[in-house]
């Protein structure tokens, strides 16, 4: 029997997965590590460890992603390859199931919208994998950044019928463009997954101003309106549902994209985008029930939060207690919330500390900056003599024999190291399986880190020879000060004399002699020390070390 080619289906082709692994190889202590790669014609590499190893998979990973451009980027006519794996990319495996198992209808059913090129990255930095899948599983799948967009293939229609065969310059039309994260606008394409196969949310009575509705009809009516978008590596259901909430999503994300083509950045229109994210994320989870999207929610309050911090910070706060103008101004180098967070490093360097040195202090408190965030930090030999002069070979030693730190080889080798070449040391109580005592980011952790290595060596304190325990003071007294510069907190009239006498190894009687080699740094402008206070006030010079009390 005689087929006409014609209503002949094409057959559906898998989407395409390139994985790439690494993995531990030899002995732990050689720090060696295995790129494998899935695609059979990439052999097998050994590589070293760390950021030489995530560097070189990186670099794979964009071999690949070059060749799938230049042989025409992803395929519209591609299964979604996640939902070949049952879609246990982003979906929890079944109570009871075993691992791939089958799906409840309602997790298959997500499967929908065009075929896109994504990347996955996993956070330990041990993964990564490129995918042809479809966009609702993409915007599902965390840690999921889409690259490209496949134009949909071209319909077949039975001979006879009335309907054209469309044209190549119609279906790129049609189609949706290969789209890169923060270079391009958010695809204009009516091209979308039909009803039947996505089924819309329920309608949700949405809370919105008149104002913002009125807006939203506006640019509505002005313009022909987008039917889906992509906002924070998510696409924008083309149903989503009111329409007012979708027309929010796919704006802003134009609007963060414009953004990030500035020139020169402008922190008070950012944080304005972050609260408007805040706000539609929190709807777009509630008509959706998705608690991955109020959690981006969270973040985006977070994220206005630091932004308008920071643009205070640059703006600069007033040194006395009038803003009119008749005072100058400070580039503060921390925010309140990161001078917060050192304070609460020097509590822990002051509980923690094995051995009741100011040597022994300083090299916790720096070491600590370094490892804060994951146990191990670079150090050089500079960095050692630069904190501790002749005592760092001593110092190190001791941290050795009480076991707060760990060397990678011997202490002579660590003072050898070179900027070009640091050495990973680790402070075991900071470690991830240890708890942890810090909450703050890796930003937050450089700053800081930079702000005390900006104290401890400062220019003029050098000149005069001052000894860790002044060093350590000057440390204290930027952090414990007031926007005005004045130490302590207003009520207190100063800081307490024993706090940090205890931070910086001191007894009470040698605290004075201290103080004046501070004065006479051009640190502080006036001290006075009575009873169980010290009072005073950093001079203009180090005012943008100040803490924010």
């Amino acid at each position: 029997m005689a087929v006409e080619t014609c209503t002949r289906q094409e057959e559906p082709v898998a989407g395409r997965v390139w994985t790439v692994r690494l993995d531990p190889y030899g002995r732990l202590s050689a720090g060696t590590v295995r790129l494998s790669c899935t695609r059979p014609a990439c052999p097998d590499q050994r590589l070293p460890g760390g950021a030489a190893g995530r560097k070189a998979a990186v670099e794979h990973i964009n071999l690949h992603l070059a060749h799938i451009r230049a042989g025409g980027g992803p395929r519209g006519e591609a299964w979604c390859a996640c939902r070949a794996a049952d879609c246990s990319w982003h979906t929890p495996d079944p109570v009871g199931g075993p691992r791939g198992g089958n799906r409840s209808a309602p997790e298959t059913a997500r499967c929908g919208g065009p075929v896109t090129l994504t990347v996955y990255a996993e956070r330990a930095g041990r993964l990564w994998r490129i995918a042809e899948m479809c966009a609702r599983c993409a915007a599902a799948t965390p840690d999921c950044r889409v690259l490209a967009t496949a134009a949909p293939p071209a319909r077949t229609t039975p001979a006879g019928t009335d309907r054209q065969t469309p044209t190549p310059a119609a279906t790129a039309r049609a189609g949706v463009a290969a789209v890169f994260s923060d270079h391009r606008p958010s695809p204009t394409t009516d091209a979308s997954p039909s009803p039947a196969t996505t089924p819309s949310p329920a309608p949700a009575r949405v809370p919105h101003t008149r104002a913002a509705s009125s807006r939203a009809s506006s640019r509505a009516a002005s313009r022909p309106a987008k039917r889906w978008g992509k906002i924070a590596q998510r696409i924008v259901p083309h149903d989503l549902e009111p329409d007012v909430l979708r027309l929010e999503l796919i704006e802003l994300g134009d609007a963060f994209r414009a953004y990030q083509q500035r020139p020169e950045p402008d922190l008070p229109l950012l944080a304005e985008l972050h609260e408007r994210k805040a706000r539609a994320f929190g709807l777009w989870a509630d008509v959706s029930g998705d608690d991955s999207l109020r959690h981006e929610a969270h973040r985006a309050e977070k994220a206005a939060q630091t932004t308008l911090e920071m643009h205070a910070n640059r703006g600069g706060q007033a040194i006395g207690d009038t803003a009119d103008g008749s005072v100058p101004v400070v580039e503060r180098l921390l925010t309140r919330t990161q001078a917060v967070h050192a304070r609460t490093v020097l509590d822990y360097v002051q509980a923690h500390a094995p051995h009741p040195e100011p040597e022994v202090h300083l090299a916790v408190l720096m070491l600590t900056l370094r490892a804060a965030r994951a146990g191990a930090g670079n150090v050089t030999g500079q960095d050692l003599t630069g904190w501790l002069q002749d005592d760092a070979e001593r110092v190190l030693q001791l941290l050795l024999d009480a076991d707060w730190l760990r060397l990678p080889g011997s202490i002579g080798e660590v003072m050898a190291a070179r900027p070009e070449g640091p050495v990973a040391v680790t402070v075991p109580a900071l470690l991830p399986e240890q708890p942890r005592p810090f909450t703050f980011g890796k930003v937050t952790r450089a700053r800081i880190s930079g702000w005390a290595q900006r104290a401890v060596g400062d220019r003029k304190i050098r000149k005069k020879k001052a000894t860790a325990s002044a060093r350590l003071l000057a440390l204290y007294t930027a952090a414990h000060t007031r926007p005005d510069g004045r130490l302590g907190h207003a009520q207190d009239g100063g800081l307490h004399l024993d706090q940090a006498t205890a931070f910086c190894a001191l007894t009470p009687d040698q605290v004075a002699e201290h103080v004046e080699l501070l004065v006479a740094a051009d640190w502080l402008a006036e001290a006075d020390i009575a009873g169980d206070r010290l009072r005073g006030q950093l001079t203009e010079r180090v005012l943008p070390l100040g803490g924010l009390l």
